[in-house]
């Protein structure tokens, strides 16, 4: 907050400027502060970019010199993140900063599909072990074995 000097423009001794307040947005180009659906978007790339590197949210927090909860909000898409971190965020990750923003349009919801499926817990570890295994027949069982599990888990569930 800032102090502006006593007079200043008729304001009055002892009171705090702020941005914020029923004012507050009548810059003409003025935004608010709170995450937006693109920058939840950016959050999920993040994680699944970080997973898929093997990083843990401390380690990537580490590179970037932010704590790991502050990883954990860019990722939840609470916090935006700003154009530097996420230039710090994609040389860590060796990806150009545009991948996290390419395919938000246009691409309709099979790219968000399978974003959102691997930020499932232990999606990538499941498709890393799953591309280790080189026999295709051994594949097809693997999967026949998933996906009864998972049908078994929607009737449980239903």
């Amino acid at each position: 907050m800032l102090r502006p000097p006593p007079g200043w423009l008729g304001h009055k001794p002892g009171r705090l400027l702020s941005n914020t307040g029923p004012n507050a947005m009548d810059t003409p180009n003025a935004r608010p502060k709170r995450a937006t659906d693109l920058d939840r978007l950016v959050g999920e790339r993040i994680q699944v970019l970080r997973k898929s590197k093997g990083l843990t949210q401390t380690a990537l927090g580490q590179a970037i010199g932010v704590t790991f909860q502050q990883v954990q909000k860019y990722e939840n898409g609470m916090n935006r993140v700003g154009a530097s971190r996420l230039s710090d965020i994609a040389r860590v990750l060796e990806v150009r900063v545009s991948s996290f923003y390419d395919g938000d349009e246009g691409e309709g919801e099979d790219r968000a599909e399978v974003f959102g499926f691997l930020r499932t817990h232990g999606a990538i570890d499941l498709l890393r072990a799953f591309s280790e295994i080189e026999d295709d027949q051994l594949r097809r069982e693997v999967l026949a074995i998933v996906r009864t599990v998972a049908r078994v888990e929607q009737v449980r569930n239903s």
